[in-house]
């Protein structure tokens, strides 16, 4: 995948960045029978009260449905097209099967329009297959990997996203995610070949706030700028440090995060090195 630059005719173009989208069909509209109302929230609950700040506005959506579980098993679907998903940093493939019926899926690398998918313990393993772990060979790239046998993929379906098979033993295959985590898994679960596509995701600069906006998302304000009773990090004369160990949000919570991982859960079992681990 390619990024696309302008040349810098506002000071917005300057740095601004696109997909370059290729192998995407720009005029294709999402398949309808495979389409839903996205309601908008704003960040708020069942109650009315904000629990996710900063959202708010952004474009009007369609949610496309992902077939997650790839249950129709052996029968081989042709790709339609791949199209840009508003809803998900990866592109998606429209499949169209062999008895009619169409689903969406993730597209990996190396998936084309007129390519085959089989989804089925006897098929191959290139890009866009689905299989169960156990019949991968060790050593491959893949994503859309199950935790739970026929819940659907959880694991590893972001843009440029991939895990590596490491080794099988005693029922259970041993899986190096993208965090640098190795974990159990199932031999029975379901793992895609292959890696996310839109690699260059990452590498997109949006270039202005209004990009930001389309999307969603509403300004953030930094709380040293805030009054004393609006923000704890607020007051005081000139650029005031925090006046804390480190820093935090409105409601005293660690800002940057903290350890919210029960310490005695039960598939603390399957985890066999943490991402940060040394």
């Amino acid at each position: 995948m390619s990024v696309k630059s302008f040349k810098p005719t506002t000071p917005s173009r300057r740095h601004m960045t696109v997909s370059g989208f290729d192998g995407i069909d720009k005029k294709a509209r999402p398949e309808r029978s495979l389409t839903e109302v996205l309601k908008k929230h704003s960040g708020r609950n069942s109650y009315g009260h904000i629990t996710v700040r900063h959202q708010g506005g952004g474009n009007r959506r369609k949610y496309r449905v992902i077939d997650f579980k790839r249950q129709k098993l052996d029968v081989e679907g042709k790709v339609l097209r791949l199209e840009y998903d508003p809803n998900r940093s990866a592109y998606i493939a429209l499949v169209e099967y062999t008895d009619g019926d169409k689903a969406y899926i993730l597209a990996p690398v190396g998936l084309n329009a007129g390519d085959t998918v089989v989804a089925g313990a006897g098929a191959d393993i290139k890009p866009g297959n689905c299989l169960p772990i156990a019949n991968i060979p060790v050593g491959t790239i893949i994503h859309n990997i199950e935790l739970y046998p026929g819940r659907g993929a959880q694991l590893v379906r972001s843009a440029g996203a991939a895990a590596q098979l490491m080794a099988k033993e005693n029922g259970m295959a041993q899986v190096r995610l993208p965090s640098g985590e190795y974990r159990y898994i199932r031999l029975d679960c379901m793992a895609c070949i292959g890696q996310v596509g839109n690699i260059e995701h990452a590498n997109i600069h949006y270039g202005k706030a209004g990009r930001i906006r389309h999307m969603g998302i509403r300004p953030t304000v930094r709380g040293s700028v805030m009054n004393p009773n609006d923000h704890p990090h607020g007051g005081g004369e000139g650029k005031s440090p925090v006046g804390r160990p480190g820093p935090v949000t409105p409601w005293g919570k660690p800002a940057l995060g903290y350890k919210t991982r029960k310490t005695k859960n039960r598939t603390n079992k399957f985890i066999v090195k943490r991402r940060n681990q040394k």
